[in-house]
């Protein structure tokens, strides 16, 4: 990519502005941000090439890849759990879009009237007649609700493996926060005690059903993402969370993710991609730019000086373009340290 004198990189943002954005109006944000297939409409600054969409996808090369965003926000912004969430997020939808219907169907989504009428607590699946078959229903009324008594574990939550996720064009991978190693009755008890009291504390009036689909690795994201204290806690209000909880306590369709899911990917798009893209964009730090523009400022004024000095010799005229080359140097590195590159 090849850009004028003039391109400047995005400013950094402190705060996305959908903090302060209501549901509605970050869900058409997002909306609007993928179907433009861009965030440089947005954002000054950044390229079309660097969108995030094509930075998740793996359509980028490094230093704009999807495992230096990821290093980015674990290592500077110090807060990845965004990301990661997301990137499961993506991965279960596409897994749950995968299962047999007749799995589906133990899952029912959780529509904007669920969500309005949270507060009368929603019935469980097994009492909803909304497109379920007789024999859903059947097993449903069968099937006994176990709550699990095991001895509480110590953390609980396991490491990722080593499998990866990313780009297999160039070799890349990142190690995805959905993949687990195999837990141990201890381990399964402390993440399954954990959501338990999660549902608790958000007046879920009964327990979910343990027969739907990925209801294991449900109660896993909530005991790493959602819950307070969280080894990869969400930045969520009580409100967003409470809403959430009481969501997954009746269902394990991807929709009843969708509050925090959009309010996660506004932060992502709004925030921390355009920080992401000024920071990458340029290979030189705060000491190594203060460092060039001193090196700039010297060399111009040993060109001056070289100029003056050869002017009051007895050196030929011709000598005296050597105090333009003192110039060149100097201009060329106070125009990279405000490029903010590196010039060593």
């Amino acid at each position: 990519m090849v850009y004028s004198l003039s391109y400047r990189r995005p400013a950094r943002i402190s705060q996305a502005t959908s903090t302060h954005w209501s549901f509605e109006e970050r869900e058409k944000y997002v909306e609007e941000s993928i179907r433009s297939g861009s965030t440089g409409n947005t954002f000054a600054g950044i390229p079309d090439a660097l969108s995030f969409d094509r930075i998740v996808s793996g359509g980028t090369c490094p230093p704009c890849t999807l495992r230096e965003f990821m290093d980015y926000l674990a290592h500077i912004e110090l807060a990845a759990e965004n990301l990661q969430f997301y990137l499961w997020y993506r991965d279960y939808c596409r897994r749950f879009a995968e299962t047999p219907a007749s799995e589906k169907a133990l899952a029912p989504e959780w529509t904007d009237a669920h969500m309005a009428g949270e507060n009368d607590h929603v019935p469980p699946p097994a009492k909803t007649q909304t497109k379920l078959s007789p024999e859903t229903l059947d097993m449903l009324e069968k099937t006994k609700i176990e709550v699990s008594t095991l001895e509480t574990g110590a953390d609980g939550m396991l490491p990722p493996p080593s499998a990866g996720y990313g780009s297999e064009s160039d070799g890349q991978t990142i190690t995805g926060p959905w993949e687990y190693h195999r837990a141990s009755t201890q381990a399964s008890s402390s993440y399954q005690q954990k959501a338990a009291s999660a549902f608790e504390s958000a007046d879920v009036p009964y327990q979910p059903f343990t027969i739907q689909p990925f209801r294991d690795e449900i109660n896993r994201v909530i005991a790493t993402y959602i819950v307070e204290g969280a080894p990869r806690e969400l930045n969520l209000s009580s409100r967003e969370r409470a809403t959430v909880l009481r969501g997954l306590g009746y269902t394990t369709h991807p929709s009843a993710f969708r509050t925090i899911a959009t309010t996660v990917e506004c932060a992502l798009r709004q925030q921390a991609h355009p920080n992401f893209i000024r920071w990458t964009i340029c290979n030189g730090n705060r000491p190594r730019v203060l460092f060039a523009r001193g090196l700039g400022v010297t060399t111009i004024a040993l060109g001056f000086l070289t100029a003056i000095l050869l002017t009051l010799s007895s050196a030929g005229r011709g000598w005296r373009a050597l105090a333009a080359l003192g110039w060149f140097i100097g201009v060329a590195t106070l125009a990279a340290a405000w490029k903010g590159m590196c010039v060593q």
